[in-house]
């Protein structure tokens, strides 16, 4: 089931919300229990859906952010992401909705502008908006100084 229709990405909604409950699920099996964690899930343009989580280093300066693993993944798979979500589990029992940090953005470039990424709504950290990464990142960096790197960004 192909979600790539030559340049245009079609992602379907159940797909997305597939990508989502798939990374609640890694969260709930990975982590029982209240205790705050979080995890990543992309959508790749075979309908496949990747999670991923990031282990507890004693060092803090090498941690990763949870989507590194469904990254590699992809890249080990040679696909094509098409969507990716980043949740956090509160104490609270809440799912806050994590909008790609810089290098998750930087990582996700790589697959072009119309990559779906998940942010939070403008009120509710638990509110799960979809937005393309042109969205999310109006001004890459790449496509303003190397247009010939970066052509689908123009």
């Amino acid at each position: 089931m192909p979600l790539v229709e030559g340049r245009r990405v079609v992602v379907r909604d159940e797909l997305l919300a597939r990508a989502v409950d798939e990374c609640r699920g890694l969260i709930a099996r990975r982590f029982p229990g209240d205790a705050e964690r979080g995890a990543a899930a992309v959508l790749l343009d075979d309908g496949e859906v990747l999670t991923g989580s990031s282990p507890d280093f004693g060092n803090a300066g090498a941690s990763l952010c949870h989507e590194v693993e469904p990254c590699c993944a992809a890249f080990r798979l040679n696909r094509k992401i098409v969507a990716s979500v980043c949740l956090h589990r509160a104490e609270d029992g809440r799912h806050l909705v994590l909008s790609p940090c810089g290098i998750c953005r930087e990582r996700l470039a790589d697959h072009g502008p119309d990559v779906l990424v998940a942010v939070p709504g403008p009120s509710d950290p638990t509110e799960l908006r979809w937005v393309s990464l042109r969205e999310a990142l109006p001004h890459y960096w790449l496509a303003g100084a190397f247009p010939d790197e970066a052509p689908d960004w123009r």
